[in-house]
């Protein structure tokens, strides 16, 4: 049965793709910018002007993407600003109304967006593209209550599952839903985890899902709590899950991390940078392209340079590539959807 619907779910994408390969409208251009071009002994040829919108000025957005728009300055002709933002939706706006050239985006916010569902079900569908999934972001779940050890313990608990907007609460109802439970089998708190540690800590609050990279400083903070533990996936169920909603991928947690017994199974979404579909080809060329031919250099400045691995990056199916990223990827022999 799971394999059907996953069947279906990747005939829609094709018609989705389908219908906007054939009715996109190229936006109008703000404004227009005077470049002289230079083909002659230079691996690049644009000198475009690019706007990378992150996150918050304390998150690992904001904090990347200085390193990468550092790289990308240093080695193209192609100059990207970094600027904050309060979340992924205000990058999605920013990418729609054109005062943005790319940004940062959680797999399945940019999934959503593109399809016009969940959180975009009463909006039109957003016409961007994809250049590239940097790395993973887990889905962690916490407790401090010591008769939780399961999904289906969560049952009438009040569980934090981030703000209402966030895309932490739509992975928690939808690893809710492949356990059976949904949003209204627990007493759900609307709320960042930040602002959840303290119910965790003094047991106002039962469990809280977070979307972030590991390891995340404020759960470290919580680990040393009487009973505090991650509550893990099982096989069945994550298989289940990765049937109906393919933006997941299967990780693990290593213990490590948070000096834990066991590694936590989990799922994870993708940090990934979208553009809007008018960004010139040559300006996303020397961005890709200076971000994978530079890793070593970029895993000196920030650990998450290791992570940058071009297969992953050219792994997104749920909205097409951008030409720029298409024309490295060719030109390195990576398979693409």
């Amino acid at each position: 049965m799971l394999t059907r619907v996953s069947e279906l779910y990747y005939l829609q994408k094709i018609r989705n793709r389908i219908e906007k390969e054939n009715h996109v409208v190229k936006k109008t251009t703000l404004f227009l910018m005077s470049v002289t071009m230079t083909t002659f002994f230079a691996p690049t040829v644009s000198a475009g002007n690019l706007v990378l919108m992150t996150g918050e000025e304390a998150g690992a957005y904001y904090e990347f993407g200085n390193v990468l728009a550092r790289e990308i300055n240093d080695s193209s002709d192609t100059s990207v600003t970094v600027a904050a933002s309060a979340d992924p939706m205000e990058n999605l706006q920013a990418i729609a109304d054109g005062s943005a050239d790319l940004a940062f985006v959680p797999s399945d916010i940019m999934t959503y967006a593109y399809e016009g569902s969940v959180l975009f079900e009463n909006e039109m569908p957003q016409d961007f593209s994809a250049v590239a999934s940097l790395y993973m972001e887990p889905v962690q779940i916490v407790t401090c209550n010591p008769d939780i050890k399961s999904i289906q313990d969560l049952n009438g608990k009040k569980v934090s599952i981030g703000t209402l907007s966030s895309n932490v609460r739509f992975n928690a109802i939808d690893i809710l839903d492949v356990y059976g439970l949904s949003e209204e089998h627990i007493i759900p708190v609307y709320e960042s985890f930040d602002d959840c540690a303290d119910g965790l800590r003094d047991g106002s609050l039962d469990a809280a899902f977070v979307t972030a990279d590991a390891p995340l400083p404020a759960i470290t903070a919580l680990s040393t709590v009487e009973h505090f533990r991650f509550i893990s996936l099982d096989d069945d169920h994550t298989e289940a899950l990765l049937e109906v909603y393919p933006y997941y991928s299967r990780s693990i947690i290593d213990a490590g991390m948070y000096d834990l017994e066991t590694d936590v199974n989990t799922v994870a979404v993708s940090a990934v940078i979208i553009t809007r579909n008018d960004t010139p080809e040559d300006d996303i060329y020397n961005f890709i392209s200076s971000i994978f031919e530079n890793r070593d250099t970029i895993t000196d400045a920030h650990q998450k340079g290791a992570m940058l691995d071009p297969e992953f990056a050219a792994s997104i199916f749920t909205v097409p590539y951008h030409a720029g990223a298409t024309k490295y990827f060719e030109e390195k022999d990576i398979p693409f959807f």
